[in-house]
């Protein structure tokens, strides 16, 4: 059984251990969310919904070899827009883990700057649904439409309230209420999934098993605040619950003590 790796972090809100460093470019007003050009956006379905389908099937097969539990909790939905939460714990297979089980329906990504800002391929990351968070009020009014827009054309959002990647890690970190208005604002379902790590048989390898459990709804009787608080409570604790299923250990997470 070869060493496993550890990695030693301070912060759980913002430690990032993505292993990439990538300067944002600045997200502001003149950043262009909606394209009205139909050349644009008829590349960015082939691209987004056709071209990359087979590499993110073969790269969850044979990498991962991922196993969805629930999907059927999404087939009511499938002609409406909704959220969904995921536990960040992948750099590449997370950019399409919770698209799989809703294809064909389109899934967008709220993403950090960094995502969108790597010469040369910006336009590509935004074809395949990367939706940068803003920078000033003027650029989230516009940031804002997007979600709308997307929503109301029964598309999905994705995002990863976490922030940051930890890869393989096998719990859940602690995460704030911020993201969990756009539902609440919308009036459309939440879902959520949670990636959990087993071991594949007579191996050190992990799999993938993802549990998308939901529809979650914001309670009416609360407050504006009190419900975004409160429906962020229960994802957390539903994807606390999913993540004791996981078995395995890839690299082991240690918080460092002040010296």
């Amino acid at each position: 059984m070869k060493d496993k790796q550890v990695i030693y972090y301070k912060d759980e809100l913002n430690d990032e251990f993505s292993g990439t460093y990538i300067k944002p470019i600045k997200i502001d007003e003149n950043y262009k969310y909606i394209h009205k050009n139909p050349i644009w956006n008829i590349c960015s379905y082939i691209l987004q919904n056709i071209l990359s389908v087979p590499i993110k099937l073969l790269y969850s097969k044979l990498k991962f070899r991922i196993k969805y539990v629930g999907k059927e909790k999404l087939r009511p939905y499938k002609k409406q827009g909704y959220f969904i939460y995921v536990n960040h714990t992948q750099g590449f297979a997370d950019t399409f883990i919770p698209s799989n089980p809703i294809y064909p329906k389109r899934n967008y990504f709220i993403v950090n700057p960094e995502n969108v800002s790597m010469k040369g391929l910006k336009n590509l990351v935004q074809m395949l649904g990367a939706l940068p968070i803003p920078d000033n009020k003027k650029a989230m009014i516009n940031f804002q439409e997007v979600i709308k827009k997307k929503i109301e054309k029964g598309n999905a959002i994705t995002i990863y309230p976490e922030a940051h990647i930890w890869p393989y890690y096998t719990k859940i970190r602690p995460f704030t209420a911020v993201s969990f208005q756009y539902p609440i604002q919308l009036e459309v379902p939440t879902f959520c999934m949670t990636n959990t790590y087993v071991r594949r048989e007579n191996t050190d390898k992990a799999n993938i098993v993802t549990y998308i459990d939901g529809p979650f709804f914001p309670d009416k009787t609360l407050s504006k605040q009190e419900q975004k608080q409160d429906l962020r409570n229960r994802v957390y604790e539903q994807m606390k619950e999913r993540s004791k299923n996981s078995n395995i250990e890839v690299i082991k997470y240690v918080l460092k003590k002040e010296d």
